[in-house]
C-alpha cells in the first residue's frame, strides 16, 4: 500500500469509512455453510492413484461434526496425497473455518508433510486432474502444526503450478512463510481467506491478518505443478490469470479435522 499524497478532509474519510463498512455489514447476514456437520455431501474426492469421487480407504470421514482426514485404514502413506472438492467454483468470497492438527502422523509421511495440511483455492476442478496428480493447480493456504520446539508458523502460502504477486513483486518461490503463530497440534484454530473482485487476497489466523497478495497466475514454472500447468495453459489458449476456482481441503500424510465451514460471495464465479 501506498503512503497518502495529501490530507483528507474529515467529510471525505468519513464518507470514506462507511462505504468500506457498509457492504460488508449488509452481506453478514449471507454466509452459507457448505459443510453440512453430518455428511459428506456436496464435496468430491480425488487421490493420487484414484479417479476423481473414490474416497480410498475412507480418508476423508466426518466425525463429531467435522471433516476429519483420517488414515485408520492405511498401513502406509505412499505418497497418497489427497484433496477434498467443494463443488461449487468461487469467484470473489470469504471463507471461514476451524480446524486443528490431530496425531500421529503415519511413519512414511515426509518430513515437510508432518504437522502440514492446507486449504486450497482458485483451484482447478477434481475431474481435471491427472490420476497420478499429486496436487492441483491452485492456491494454498497452508496449514501447519507444531513438530518439535522450533518456530513453524501456520498460515504460509504454497502455489503448486501458479505464482502470486506481494507488494506488486511476482513471487519466484513455491511457498513464501507467513507472519503467522505457531499452534500446539490438537488446538482449535480459526481460518479465514478473503478474495476480492480485484484479486486482493488476505489470509487470517485467529482474526490476524497473516498474508495479504494478489494477481493469481498460472505458471509453468513452478517446480511442484509445472507440467499440470503447462497443459492447463495451452487449453486455455496461453490466458495466464485464474479469476476462479474450487475449494479443497487437504490431506498429506498428517490427520487434521476442519469444522464450521461457510462462505460468503462477493461476486458469483462465471458459469
Amino acid at each position: 500500500m501506498g503512503k497518502p499524497r495529501g490530507v483528507w478532509p474529515l467529510a471525505a474519510l468519513t464518507l470514506l469509512a462507511a462505504c468500506a463498512i457498509a457492504p460488508g455489514a449488509a452481506a453478514e447476514g449471507r454466509w452459507k455453510p457448505i459443510f453440512d456437520g453430518r455428511s459428506l455431501k456436496g464435496w468430491t474426492p480425488k487421490i493420487v492413484g484414484h479417479p476423481a469421487g473414490e474416497n480410498f480407504q475412507d480418508t476423508f470421514v466426518v466425525k463429531d461434526g467435522a471433516i476429519r482426514v483420517s488414515y485408520a485404514n492405511y498401513e502406509r502413506f505412499e505418497a497418497r496425497f489427497g484433496h477434498l472438492f467443494y463443488r461449487t467454483p468461487f469467484r470473489a468470497y470469504r471463507l471461514r473455518l476451524n480446524y486443528r492438527v490431530l496425531e500421529p502422523p503415519l511413519p512414511d509421511t515426509p518430513g515437510w508433510a508432518r504437522g502440514n495440511s492446507g486449504v486450497m483455492f482458485h483451484s482447478q476442478s477434481p475431474e481435471s486432474m491427472t490420476l497420478t496428480q499429486p496436487f492441483p493447480v491452485s492456491v494454498e493456504f497452508q496449514i501447519l502444526g507444531a513438530d518439535g520446539p522450533k518456530p513453524r508458523p501456520t498460515g504460509s502460502v504454497c502455489t503448486p503450478g501458479v505464482s502470486i504477486t506481494i507488494e506488486g513483486v511476482r513471487q519466484p518461490v513455491h511457498c513464501t512463510t507467513s507472519t503467522g503463530p505457531t499452534i500446539p497440534n490438537g488446538t482449535w484454530t480459526k481460518l479465514e481467506l478473503e478474495v476480492l473482485p480485484d484479486g486482493q487476497v488476505t489470509e487470517k489466523i485467529n482474526g490476524a491478518v497473516v498474508f495479504r497478495y494478489a494477481d493469481i497466475a498460472l505458471d509453468g514454472s513452478d517446480p511442484m505443478a509445472a507440467s499440470d500447468a503447462k497443459r492447463l495453459i495451452a487449453e486455455r489458449g496461453g490466458v495466464l490469470p485464474v479469476r476462479q476456482g474450487y475449494i479443497a481441503l487437504q490431506s498429506e500424510g498428517h490427520p487434521i479435522e476442519f469444522k464450521d465451514i461457510e462462505v460468503q460471495v462477493i461476486e458469483p464465479a462465471e458459469r
